[in-house]
């Protein structure tokens, strides 16, 4: 029985079964009734996703890093399971309490230091011990502040509290600010200690979760879709690798130098340097002056030593950086660079992660398609 092709008018070979109906009769009541029910279908749709992303939202961040740990541990894993006869929940254990004594060490000196730092600063701020000399009568000649900073400061070195009292409602948001940095420092290392333990979980079921993850790629780059996963996968560790790694290093190698020499605050500074490191700062920033101050407050041997030990660590992720960055991608190191930095700083430390994956995948997308271009 041969059935007449749809001519060029009769666009309804994508449409639903109800629609095409509809179409064909030309029934516009029906249409209408069709499409209003299709409306409504996807608006409950929309409303049960942004109903399941809210109830999901306050973990998102657990998941992701748990996610990341993971991946980042895993071959280390792997090892440990291969060489414990394959008991995979045995080397997860092992895994996670392995990684949160390395957490939770460091991150407990780093917190009774800065503790230490601050209560030495605030002991020697207390304005029963702190005198400030009165201003010379040239800062009255300063253009713009001149007469302001003479009358505060001439207020503060006859009567130190007063003049607290006089900038403390300028102060007390920076106060809160403070308050609420600290706060949050405080439950990121929470969500941090649980995203660990969550990823030793998630560590012996890897391989299922990887197929899994790959069946959902398929659907949405039908010929890539293993590949990007794997992408996703290599980059991640090379970013561990290559900035995290490297910047936990040098962080460590710098505060062993600075206790050695007997800087204070060196727990401070360390923390300081962990993190400058991590957003692509760089710790020698903090660490440089630190150098230039030994030569002022210490004898020129140990001045000498400390300045031949702190320069190598200075140079350290310079060094290091560039090799193990390229390790293990075909991404060129300059995107992955370009993406761990563009993404820390539009979305933190979660966008160190996020930002090569993202960059890495359209690189790969537009390689494929250069290619596919060329071959035609």
């Amino acid at each position: 029985m041969l059935v007449d092709p749809p001519t060029a008018h009769d666009d309804t070979t994508h449409v639903g079964p109800r629609v095409r109906d509809a179409l064909l009769r030309g029934d516009r009541d029906a249409l209408t009734a069709t499409l209003l029910e299709l409306a409504i279908r996807i608006g409950a749709l929309a409303l049960l996703l942004y109903l399941a992303l809210e109830l999901v939202r306050p973990f998102a961040s657990i998941v992701v890093w748990s996610a990341i740990i993971a991946i980042t541990l895993y071959p280390g894993f792997s090892w440990i399971a291969r060489h414990l006869g394959n008991r995979r929940k045995l080397a997860g254990a092992m895994v996670t309490i392995l990684a949160l004594l390395i957490v939770i060490g460091p991150a407990t000196w780093l917190a009774v230091g800065l503790v230490d730092s601050i209560r030495i600063v605030v002991e020697r701020l207390e304005p029963t011990r702190l005198t400030l000399p009165a201003p010379s009568p040239s800062v009255k000649t300063w253009p713009l502040i001149g007469d302001q900073l003479y009358d505060f400061w001439m207020l503060a070195s006859t009567n130190l509290k007063a003049a607290a009292a006089k900038i403390a409602p300028q102060l007390k948001p920076l106060g809160n600010s403070l308050l609420h940095t600290v706060t949050g420092t405080g439950t990121a290392m929470v969500k941090f200690l649980i995203a660990i333990v969550l990823a030793g979980c998630l560590l012996a079921p890897g391989p299922t979760l990887v197929a899994a993850i790959k069946r959902v790629a398929r659907r949405l780059f039908v010929q890539r879709g293993d590949a990007f996963v794997d992408l996703a996968g290599a980059t991640i560790r090379t970013v561990a690798r290559g900035v995290i790694g490297i910047s936990a290093l040098q962080a460590l190698l710098a505060g062993l130098g600075l206790l050695a020499a007997g800087v204070p605050g060196a727990s401070l500074i360390t923390s300081a340097a962990l993190i400058l490191g991590i957003i692509q700062i760089g710790a020698g920033i903090i660490l440089l002056p630190i150098v230039i101050w030994a030569w002022f407050a210490m004898a020129v041997t140990p001045a000498l030593l400390f300045t031949a030990y702190m320069i190598p660590v200075m140079l350290l992720d310079n060094v290091l950086r560039p090799m193990l960055m390229g390790r293990g991608l075909t991404v060129p190191m300059p995107v992955i660079l370009v993406g761990v930095i563009g993404g820390t700083f539009a979305y933190g430390i979660t966008g160190l992660f996020l930002g090569p994956i993202v960059l890495s995948v359209i690189w790969e997308l537009a390689a494929a398609w250069v290619d596919a271009g060329e071959e035609t």
